[in-house]
């Protein structure tokens, strides 16, 4: 007997149209394979409380077997939708309440990498006005990373490489989320490595041809290469893959993640942050690493679903 399912996406986030695109490949995936496939979009000028009420509908009249979540950003990868799942005692993709939140908040989230022992990029918590951020700034060395404690797809994200570039890069990440964090930039190859089960998939490397891998890179076709996988040496590749379990198990993930690291100039992978619902168009980054294990777009789709499938629900 076919499984039915709700693929749900879009949602009140800045990555609303980026989540319209994950979903929909989902959807086209999951029918090809055979399964009942019900499409829940979440509007993008629905303000959470509108968001919450317009996904408990839809999920109680669509009797699915599970939710395969779709959405990216706040209300999607921040524990939002994956707690009205469980009080509607239905499966889902992806990690459980307790993970998404800590994936999303790039605070706790770097804390628990610390706890574990994983390699991060030394940071700081920006708090107050400008004259008190510089002062929260002591002891880190320009240039900063600057970005939204609370965001994806590097919304609000700036390079900044002097004191004078602070307050710019501040408001710019505030228009995020109240709560801004600064680490300290650091130069080398740029890698990424998803999971999924709890195995590690191909490593890649992203080399944006201008810039750094902001929005632009990320969505704009031919703005980025990706070497899939990554021409590094299999021991490097191996302590990479490594690295991005272990942030995946520090959060508590399930399912899928996909961990973002700098491959430094001694070749130690330093990790940058854990997307607990990774981008899921097929020509997305953890579709493209599966691929290389000869697991198909649409394969893939359905392993995630399956794997919901295989989840005790939540009483």
């Amino acid at each position: 007997m076919a499984l039915r399912v709700v693929v749900v996406m879009g949602g009140p986030s800045e990555e609303h149209d980026v989540s319209c695109r994950s979903g929909q490949g989902v959807v086209e995936a999951l029918a090809r394979c055979q399964w009942i496939v019900e499409s829940l979009l979440i509007p993008r000028a629905a303000g959470v409380d509108e968001a919450l009420e317009r996904a408990r509908d839809g999920l109680t009249r669509a009797r699915a077997d599970v939710v395969f979540i779709a959405l990216h950003g706040l209300f999607g990868e921040d524990g939002t939708i994956q707690q009205l799942c469980e009080e509607l005692h239905l499966p889902y993709t992806g990690s459980d309440v307790l993970a998404s939140r800590l994936g999303m908040d790039k605070v706790a989230s770097k804390r628990r990498f610390e706890e574990a022992g994983l390699r991060v990029p030394r940071w700081r918590v920006i708090e107050g006005s400008r004259t008190e951020a510089l002062r929260d700034l002591e002891g880190l060395a320009y240039p900063l990373v600057v970005k939204p404690a609370r965001s994806g797809s590097s919304f609000g994200v700036s390079i900044v490489e002097r004191a004078d570039g602070m307050a710019a890069a501040i408001a710019q990440a505030r228009r995020y989320g109240s709560t801004v964090l600064a680490e300290e930039f650091i130069a080398g190859r740029e890698l990424t490595v998803g999971i999924l089960g709890d195995t590690p998939l191909p490593v890649i490397e992203i080399r944006p041809r201008q810039g750094f891998f902001d929005f632009q890179a990320k969505y704009t076709q031919g703005a980025t290469d990706y070497l899939v996988p990554a021409p590094i040496a299999e021991d490097i590749a191996a302590s990479v893959q490594a690295a991005g379990l272990a942030a995946h198990r520090a959060l508590g993930c399930r399912h899928l993640s996909r961990a973002d690291l700098i491959l430094d100039v001694r070749n130690t992978p330093m990790l940058l942050e854990v997307n607990t619902i990774p981008g899921f168009t097929p020509t997305s980054l953890l579709p493209k690493a599966a691929a290389c294990l000869q697991l198909s777009y649409d394969e893939l789709c359905e392993r995630l679903a399956l794997m919901a499938c295989h989840e005790t629900a939540i009483s």
